[in-house]
């Protein structure tokens, strides 16, 4: 976290020297409003409203916020906002200095009432089991209540591919493909019907880009 700031001028002191991501902003400030700090900042890091006040909700998505967050909130939304910024993120990647794309290599489980940071490379599949989601890695499972949908949005595209209804797979993990059975290392996953056909394509596309880097 860079700072906290109690009006708009201070904050743009601190975004004039420092590179940010996201800024939680409210609307009623000292000597200029969050609305009219908004409209103003350029470039643009995401942005998440926080505020009392319902009237703005319009104004804020004009000036394409995020999400808005109601107050009093609770940590749940909270949460909820952070990770629709995540999954922005993770969609994106970020831009380094020489104009290349790096994409997150963490990201954030919640199981119960614990967060737990979790590499992105680490995974190897996400199941759906009625109402859970299970995030298995080489050392442990996750039990989440997230949707498996909502982890097709959340990690990655270009390493991540759903291959059945309950099945969310790393590709970097899949070392053979057999009839309609994906393994990896000693995991044998069913590939639906409706899946084969892009997961197939990406797959070849995989191997023939590692052949091509060998």
């Amino acid at each position: 976290m860079k700072g906290i700031f109690s009006d708009a001028f201070s904050a743009q002191s601190c975004l004039n020297t420092c590179a940010v991501d996201l800024i939680f902003l409210d609307i009623h400030l000292p000597k200029l409003s969050g609305l009219d700090f908004l409209s103003a900042l350029s470039p643009r890091p995401y942005v998440i409203l926080a505020t009392a006040f319902s009237d703005y909700a319009v104004q804020g998505y004009e000036l394409d916020v995020i999400d808005y967050l109601l107050k009093p909130f609770t940590f749940e939304r909270f949460y909820k906002a952070v990770l629709k910024v995540q999954r922005m993120i993770s969609k994106a990647g970020a831009v380094s200095s020489d104009g290349r794309i790096q994409q997150p290599e963490t990201i954030v489980v919640k199981e119960g009432y614990k967060y737990s940071r979790v590499n992105i490379g680490d995974i190897i599949y996400v199941k759906s089991d009625g109402d859970y989601s299970y995030v298995v890695v080489q050392e442990k499972r996750y039990v989440t209540l997230s949707s498996l949908k909502s982890w097709c949005d959340e990690l990655p595209s270009h390493q991540f591919c759903q291959i059945h209804r309950s099945f969310l797979v790393n590709m970097k993990k899949v070392h053979e493909v057999a009839g309609n059975i994906v393994f990896i290392e000693d995991l044998q996953i069913p590939i639906g019907r409706v899946f084969k056909k892009n997961f197939v394509k990406r797959y070849l596309n995989t191997r023939i880009k590692i052949m091509t880097d060998i």
